[in-house]
């Protein structure tokens, strides 16, 4: 039902208030957000992880801001790490299942991860709340002592570089972290010669990052990573991609049947968003 009302929403006119209505089935009572919202983590309680899943549809519609987003963050407060970032799991998910790469533990450590696509949306919308301040600090020291990495690490930190107001501060540790993705080889820059491009460890087969995931806008920036050659080719993959019901596939693991049935329609529309961003054809 959410991914219907979003994508009613972004392709055919429709308003943000049934996106909204959608949404508010996966929200509880202490600010956050569960109920399976991100497929990985099944049952009803609040996690960080659903919780920015729920910060990105409002973003996505106009409506991060107000009192809801205030609850959020009081929710994000309660669940904190020491240094003020936010783990990917807390324990209250134990008993509950979870994907295999998700461990739940007692005492997890900050995750950038999880905080910086939440620390970049909260700027983003101009969302001011004490516990920004800790995390956004957080994400600093973690994203500029990134050394050997990861494509879901770097787009994590690409969320919160392309929103954190200290503009020169982002654009010099973007910058720096380009070089990192093409000396690493994180994003496949030949959709015709994938072989040249290891998937990272620990990761599902074939589940390669490219140029579009990094810059879903040409605002990002991420985009200068990349020459207009290599972006089209990007996005020419990411075109060819689509299958013959009109969907996109999942490219990242999958450790159960229904997760990746739920999450496709998700998939699916950023897809379409990123074709659009770049003027591409979509349909």
């Amino acid at each position: 039902m959410l991914e219907q009302r979003l994508f009613a929403y972004h392709f055919l006119n429709a308003g943000p208030d049934p996106v909204e209505t959608a949404l508010e089935a996966y929200r509880n009572a202490d600010g956050g957000y569960g109920h399976a919202l991100e497929p990985d983590l099944r049952g009803p309680v609040s996690q960080p992880l659903h919780t920015g899943r729920a910060l990105r549809v409002l973003d996505a519609v106009g409506r991060c801001g107000g009192q809801r987003v205030e609850r959020v963050c009081r929710y994000l407060t309660s669940v904190s790490t020491p240094d003020g970032a936010l783990p990917a799991v807390t324990p209250a998910q134990r008993g509950y299942p979870t994907a295999p790469f998700l461990p739940v533990v007692d005492g997890p450590p900050s995750d950038l991860l999880t905080t910086g696509p939440v620390v970049g949306l909260l700027h983003r919308n101009d969302v001011w709340h004490a516990w920004l301040f800790r995390a956004t600090d957080f994400c600093w020291q973690a994203v500029e002592s990134l050394q050997v990495s990861h494509p879901y690490e770097i787009q994590a930190a690409m969320t919160f570089l392309d929103s954190v107001p200290d503009r020169p501060r982002a654009e010099a540790t973007a910058d720096r972290l380009g070089r990192l993705v093409r000396e690493q080889r994180l994003a496949a820059l030949d959709p015709s010669n994938l072989d040249a491009f290891p998937v990272s460890p620990g990761y599902g087969p074939g589940e390669r990052h490219f140029p579009h995931d990094y810059a879903k806008t040409s605002g990002s920036l991420a985009r200068a990573w990349f020459t207009d050659a290599e972006m089209s080719r990007s996005l020419d993959h990411l075109a060819a991609e689509q299958q013959e019901d009109g969907g996109w596939p999942i490219r990242r693991r999958q450790w159960a049947p229904s997760t990746a049935l739920e999450a496709r329609p998700m998939v699916t529309i950023e897809a379409l968003r990123t074709l659009r961003a770049y003027g591409r054809e979509v349909g």
